[in-house]
Parts: C-alpha cells; sequence; structure tokens
C-alpha cells in the first residue's frame, strides 16, 4: 500500500481517482493519429452497500467506465482502489484475483449467454476456472445462487434459448454472483427488457443487494430507473463528470443544463413532478473532434464566450455545505446564469 492508501475510508469499498481511457485511432496514411478521450478524469467514491447510478447519453462514456471498473481494460492513467488496494499497482495474479470480488452484468441476456451450454454449466464456469471445488460442491453453489434470484432447480439442464429475457437476466445475475463478489458493475441491466419485466429484475436486484451486501455501479441513460435504486448519481458527457451528488440533489435540485434536459425528458406520473420540456439542440459531438471549452456549449442555449474556450472544472455546488458534496462542472450555474424556469416544474 502507498502512504495514501493507510487513511482510506472503510466505509469505502471503491475509490476511483482522475481515471482516463483514451484511445489512439489511425485516420489514414497522412493523417496523424486521433485521440479518442472516451473516460477523461473520472472520480468517485462508492460506499459499502450503496448504488451508484452512471447516466448519459450513448457515447459518453459509461460502458467504457465499467470495463475499467472490472478490468476488462485497463485505464490509460488514474488510481482505482478496491478496500484500499489499488487495482492498477498489484502484480498480475493478485489483480486476477481481486478482480473475482467485482462482476460485471451485461445489457444483453440474449448475447451474454453462450446459447450451446446448459444453465449449470453457464454458472458453474466461474467455480471451474477461479476454485477447487469438486464437481458436487459447484452443482450445489449453482442450485443455492439459481434459487436466490428466482429460478427453479430443473432449470439447471436448460439451455437459455428456453427462457424469456427476464429469466435470463435473472441467469447472468446468478453467473455474477458465483464468485461471491462486494462490488457489481450493472451495465444497461434492463435497458433489453420489457418494462413490467424490468421493476421485477430492478426489485431482485435491491433484495440481492441487502442480502450479501453488495455495492452497484449502475450505468443506465433511464433516469425514472435510476430513481428507483441509486443513492448517488453521476452524469457522464463525452467522457467527462458535469454533474455528481446525491439522488435527492439531482432529482429535487439538478443544476447542469444537461442534468435538466435529461430529466425533462423523463415521463413523470405526478404533475408535481413534471418539469419544461428542454431540446437539446444537435446531436452528441464526435470524440474524435471534441469541442473546445465546455464539450455541452454547442447544445446549450445558457453557453457564452467563456463556455466556448474555457474547460469548466467539476467543483462544490456555492449553495450547499461539502458534506453534501453536490458537484457540478459549469460557468452558467457558476456565474447563476441558469433561467429559474428550466428548475421548476412546467
Amino acid at each position: 500500500m502507498n502512504q495514501s492508501d493507510h487513511s482510506y475510508d472503510s466505509r469505502l469499498i471503491l475509490k476511483a481517482e482522475d481515471l482516463k481511457q483514451h484511445y489512439h485511432v489511425k485516420q489514414g496514411l497522412f493523417k496523424p493519429d486521433a485521440v479518442v478521450k472516451a473516460v477523461d478524469g473520472i472520480s468517485f467514491n462508492l460506499e459499502k452497500g450503496k448504488t451508484l447510478a452512471v447516466v448519459g447519453e450513448s457515447g459518453c462514456g459509461k460502458s467504457t467506465l465499467g470495463r475499467m471498473l472490472t478490468m476488462i481494460e485497463t485505464p490509460t492513467n488514474g488510481k482505482l482502489a478496491h478496500l484500499g488496494e489499488d487495482l492498477l499497482a498489484l502484480s498480475a495474479d493478485a489483480q486476477a484475483k481481486l478482480r473475482q470480488k467485482i462482476q460485471i452484468i451485461f445489457q444483453n441476456p440474449y448475447g451474454s449467454l453462450n446459447p450451446r451450454k446448459k444453465i449449470g454449466a453457464i454458472l458453474e464456469e466461474p467455480l471451474v476456472i477461479n476454485t477447487k471445488l469438486s464437481k458436487a460442491e459447484r452443482k450445489a453453489k449453482a442450485l443455492s445462487i439459481m434459487a436466490k434470484v428466482g429460478l427453479k432447480t430443473e432449470h439447471y439442464d436448460r439451455y437459455p434459448h428456453m427462457f424469456s429475457g427476464g429469466q435470463r437476466q435473472r441467469i447472468a445475475i446468478a453467473r455474477g454472483l458465483m464468485l461471491d463478489p462486494n462490488v457489481i458493475v450493472a451495465d444497461e441491466p434492463v435497458s433489453a427488457l420489457d418494462v413490467s419485466v424490468q421493476a421485477q429484475v430492478l426489485n431482485l436486484m435491491m433484495d440481492l443487494q441487502k442480502e450479501f451486501g453488495l455495492s452497484y455501479v449502475f450505468i443506465s441513460h433511464d433516469l425514472s430507473v435510476v430513481e428507483h435504486i441509486a443513492d448517488d448519481v453521476m452524469v457522464m458527457y463525452l467522457g467527462k463528470v458535469v454533474e455528481q451528488g446525491s439522488r435527492e440533489q439531482l432529482f429535487e435540485n439538478p443544476k447542469h443544463p444537461y442534468t435538466l434536459a435529461l430529466l425533462s425528458s423523463t415521463p413523470q406520473l405526478s404533475p408535481d413532478k413534471r418539469r419544461v420540456r428542454i431540446k437539446l439542440q444537435g446531436e452528441l459531438p464526435s470524440p474524435l473532434n471534441p469541442p473546445s471549452g465546455c464539450a455541452f456549449h454547442g447544445r446549450c442555449s445558457y453557453a457564452n464566450d467563456r463556455c466556448k474556450t474555457e474547460t469548466p472544472i467539476l467543483r462544490l455546488d456555492s449553495e450547499e455545505s461539502e458534506e453534501q458534496g453536490h458537484l457540478i462542472a459549469c460557468h452558467a450555474v457558476e456565474e447563476n446564469r441558469i433561467d429559474a424556469i428550466a428548475v421548476g416544474a412546467a
């Protein structure tokens, strides 16, 4: 452990500092390589038993961040500590062992399960690779986890195509639990499911969180889902965090124009929760050629000349104390230029 690790907060299960993932992209024979900053300086703390939601449009870097947290991809730069141990500083063997404690559930339950293997074999595969359990012990563990996620004993010998989408996602969740992790990265785990099934899977995940003391990094573009499950929320735009805070702060007192736009497009049953619809101008910029200054300025109705040239820093909201930890990266918020009507209900 380095010096900073000795003082880590025992409540934290995962701590990311300035994580970056930059890709070099060849543009042709006579052009220089371009750098795509898929994730560009992400920091957060995840407490034990809590859920951090990462939200934003497709292409903002959410899934890349998820792959970095599970070490499917090694970050270009930064620190990632699990219970105070920096994953990036460990040997390959130690890293592989610690990675068992951070598992991932993918978006598509149809594509993430091997169609040629029975469910029992799919669930036991992590145990075959990472443990010395006997065949009987592996089967007992698989059946036990299947029961926890609402699958029956007879499902053990069936193939993935014999299950519905919701059942397949339960199988994917069971596979993620086989190595007794304490962190689960859930990458859009319910977006491919019908709304009625979404609720069942979300409730299952919340029940499992309580039973096993799990911590979630929940990646989603759907804020109505996030409001149901998250403790803290991080809003990403083109590889950077633009707003970060507790669920209450993000849903009751959002500040960044991008967060306001995302929330305004989320359907609300309750009339007093409905917001003035904010239509974003244009498309998400290409990460190959990001805008200067604030990456959001080309789509923001509050942008001025400063926004076009100076990159905003993620800083504490001036109206709140440091303990509340509501962070925003926006010149318009800093200069009190956000129109009050954008924050109020319709």
